[in-house]
């Protein structure tokens, strides 16, 4: 549990920096529940699911499975995990509003073949007014600098919204057009241990490298949440949605 002071310590770094780290924040047993919840899903639902919702590194390959869309719709563990949970507690502390959960995700970066992530904010796909809402990253197993551990600039949600474009990425469709040698110099690494939880603000400027672990993967869940107080602008979404049907 997260005591009272504890949460006040978060909210002034989340506030400052745009992203806070938490360790350990599911234990070794709860970790285990979630592993056995997840690979029953890969197991019985994935073969089953649409192109939009199961990514792969490779379609022709079952094993480099790269994302899931929506496991909160499929399976009662997962929408538990997003919907009156303390991840959800915790984020309305820190958003400073009641939040509601949107999309409950798995990611992975398979050995050897699991592809860099582009700079992006998040804000920049989900077309809020104001952009009040955060995602929070789970790690399922240990993540370091070799199988692509997360990169953060610190305080850039305070600058606004950075230009996007296409990338060649699947599933972080758009990347930031303009990144360059000052971004890079100013990124802060941030590995983490399974079990441990990252935090970042809609607008928190964030990328990760490539897998180059031989036999590692890189796996964790993202579970986004919304502020009450956020609305999707229609209009903007509805054209970025057109442009990636499009370009996709």
């Amino acid at each position: 549990m997260i005591s009272a002071r504890d949460a006040i310590e978060l909210k002034k770094t989340f506030d400052q920096i745009g992203y806070v780290s938490i360790s350990g924040f599911l234990n070794k047993e709860e970790l285990k529940t979630l592993k056995q919840a997840l690979e029953k899903i890969i197991i019985e639902k994935v073969p089953h699911m649409t192109h939009r919702q199961a990514f792969f590194e490779d379609k022709n390959d079952s094993s480099s499975l790269k994302q899931i869309q929506d496991l909160h719709t499929v399976d009662p563990y997962f929408h538990n995990l997003l919907i009156g949970s303390r991840f959800e507690e915790l984020v309305e502390v820190l958003l400073a509003d009641k939040v509601v959960g949107k999309n409950l995700q798995y990611f992975n970066k398979p050995a050897k073949i699991g592809e860099a992530t582009p700079p992006h904010q998040d804000g920049f796909y989900f077309k809020l007014d104001p952009p009040t809402a955060a995602t929070m990253w789970l790690a399922i197993e240990d993540v370091d600098e070799e199988n692509g551990c997360i990169r953060y600039i610190p305080g850039s949600h305070l600058r606004g919204q950075r230009p996007h474009n296409f990338s060649s990425v699947l599933g972080f469709s758009q990347g930031i057009s303009d990144y360059g040698e000052n971004d890079y110099s100013a990124e802060v690494r941030v590995p983490v241990k399974a079990g441990d939880l990252l935090i970042h603000h809609a607008m928190t400027i964030h990328r990760a490298d490539s897998n180059q672990s031989a036999t590692r993967s890189r796996q964790a869940l993202g579970l986004v949440y919304f502020g009450e107080s956020a609305e999707v602008n229609a209009l903007a979404k509805e054209a970025y949605l057109k442009e990636l049907e499009q370009n996709f």
